[in-house]
């Protein structure tokens, strides 16, 4: 038998929410409820690592391809920089999480820039060339080498 929470999932949420304000804990599908509760948790950090792989692309462009520079890239640094700082004011565990995904959101980065770009991915350094301070400052610009 299927489970309302597989049905309409909306119609769900709002009878679980019901439940828990009136206290009918009974009536709650637990399982389903501590799974939606994790992947709210999930859509937090996929959020946190979409802006911060966004931002260090623009980043590396920006410090790469100085010709190249634009309003739109340095709109779209300070953008998604303001958005993590936003996530951790809203959740500020997610600071933790940030520093220990980092260098993988810059691997990522450096990939999508050099494909993006047209740049050999040696022209960019392995290791994040941006101090986490820096990632953060919304009027951050990264000098060219």
């Amino acid at each position: 038998m299927k489970s309302q929470h597989d049905l309409d999932f909306y119609l769900w949420t709002q009878a679980t929410a019901q439940a828990l304000r009136s206290g009918r804990f009974s009536q709650l599908e637990l399982d389903y409820l501590i799974e939606e509760v994790e992947d709210m948790g999930n859509s937090q950090k996929d959020a946190l690592e979409s802006n911060l792989i966004r931002l260090l692309q623009h980043l590396i462009k920006w410090k790469y391809q100085p010709k190249k520079r634009s309003n739109s890239w340095k709109a779209s640094i300070t953008e998604h920089s303001l958005g993590l700082n936003k996530a951790f004011k809203k959740s500020p565990s997610l600071r933790r999480y940030f520093d220990e995904i980092l260098e993988e959101c810059y691997e990522d980065a450096r990939l999508i820039a050099s494909r993006e770009t047209g740049l050999a991915l040696s022209v960019f350094p392995q290791e994040c060339p941006f101090e986490s301070e820096s990632i953060l400052d919304p009027q951050y610009l990264p000098e060219s080498d």
